[in-house]
């Protein structure tokens, strides 16, 4: 359902703007037909190289590398080697707590944070590790020590942390990142309370999936009085696909042609293995899509069909330039600074993408606006601190 009326959510970044990302091939998945596998466009360092790279040069501001046990590349990995051959893009990298030593984790984003001069930006992931189903109170325990000992690492002399599952008292040196002010941004996502809660006390940004404007902006208004229950506030972000053309109808044609091989039986398979396929924000994801018409249309211009075949993100929008700017304008109206979006094949949806929807956006670096790049290099262990 559409909202009649719209009013802005209480966020931290007041002004009207909107951080443009687009989504890269980490994990596999790009295609020209959903539900096929791609032989030509596999989840190699080369083709990941070239959607970074191109997202670049056409103007985004940042760009995704998720993270999931399926073929494809490790993201942190991947971030590390396609640092240097960039320069103005931020790298959002998803990180599943658990998966890695916390004070190693820092060591190796605060490298990473100097490889790419304060351009990096981090997804915390909450799910399940790959291969088992754990205790949810344990993820949410294990997630929140994780961020409290970064954040120590990244603003304070030493790492004292006395947590349930992490004890330390280290020093800090190791770990000092290139930003300053708080150290790299936190994105987050997560539909349960538990969820809900470590975002509001510990994250800068939320993250959401594609849902009825009304059912987004009541997620908003609950986030929001979440974090001021913390003293805090924070941003929104949005998780979508999309198809954009000259006209609704070359949109709606595009959409019906991604489709056109489709297979319900290998649509579900290749759905059933991200960690997420059964968490309850996926669960939401199968509720709108039964709420679609025949075509997979909610609302004007959203599109559900394509949840068929992802687990996560189950929604995209499909329109006109002018269709999706003014959706994507009534977003940023309800609250929404941050969009990551994707289209198939990445690579030629991105160029559809950057001509016709790009421009009109008030696109931002969120970290230089948040103030976490200092416009001189900072004084580190990595750059220019006395080493004792």
């Amino acid at each position: 359902m559409t909202l009649a009326k719209i009013t802005t959510v209480p966020i931290r970044t007041t002004q009207r703007v909107a951080e443009v990302a687009w989504f890269d091939d980490i994990i596999g998945g790009d295609t020209e037909y959903l539900g096929v596998l791609d032989n030509t466009r596999r989840s190699s360092f080369a083709h990941c190289k070239d959607i970074a790279l191109g997202a670049e040069k056409l103007g985004f501001s940042t760009i995704l590398f998720p993270t999931a046990y399926t073929v494809g590349q490790d993201p942190l990995t991947f971030a590390a080697g396609i640092a240097p051959l960039t320069s103005a893009i931020n790298l959002l990298v998803a990180i599943r707590t658990g998966e890695f030593h916390p004070p190693m984790l820092a060591r190796a984003l605060a490298s990473l944070d100097h490889m790419l001069n304060g351009r990096l930006i981090l997804n915390i992931i909450n799910s399940d590790l790959p291969g088992l189903r754990e205790d949810p109170v344990l993820r949410y325990q294990r997630c929140a020590e994780t961020i409290e000992i970064l954040k120590q690492a990244w603003t304070k002399d030493r790492i004292n942390h006395r947590g349930k599952l992490y004890q330390f008292d280290l020093p800090a040196d190791p770990v000092k990142p290139y930003q300053q002010n708080g150290g790299p941004l936190l994105y987050f996502g997560g539909t349960s309370d538990g969820s809900r809660d470590v975002c509001a006390r510990y994250c800068d940004v939320f993250l959401t999936w594609p849902e009825s404007e009304e059912s987004m902006y009541a997620t908003l208004q609950d986030m929001t009085a979440r974090a001021a229950r913390y003293g805090r506030k924070i941003d929104f972000g949005l998780r979508i696909h999309v198809i954009v053309r000259e006209t609704e109808a070359e949109a709606r044609a595009y959409a019906r042609r991604l489709m056109s091989k489709f297979d319900e039986q290998r649509g579900a398979e290749i759905r059933a293995r991200g960690e997420d396929s059964r968490s309850l924000g996926v669960l939401r994801q199968d509720q709108l899509r039964e709420t679609a018409n025949i075509d997979g249309y909610v609302e004007d211009i959203l599109w559900t069909h394509i949840g068929k075949v992802f687990s996560g993100c189950g929604g995209g929008l499909v329109g006109s330039a002018d269709q999706v700017v003014a959706k994507l304008n009534r977003y940023i109206d309800m609250g929404f600074r941050s969009f990551i979006f994707s289209g198939f094949p990445l690579l030629e949806e991105a160029n559809y993408f950057a001509k016709l929807v790009l421009p009109r956006l008030p696109n931002v670096s969120m970290p230089a606006l948040q103030g976490r790049i200092a416009a001189d290099a900072p004084v580190t262990p990595l750059t220019t601190a006395e080493l004792v």
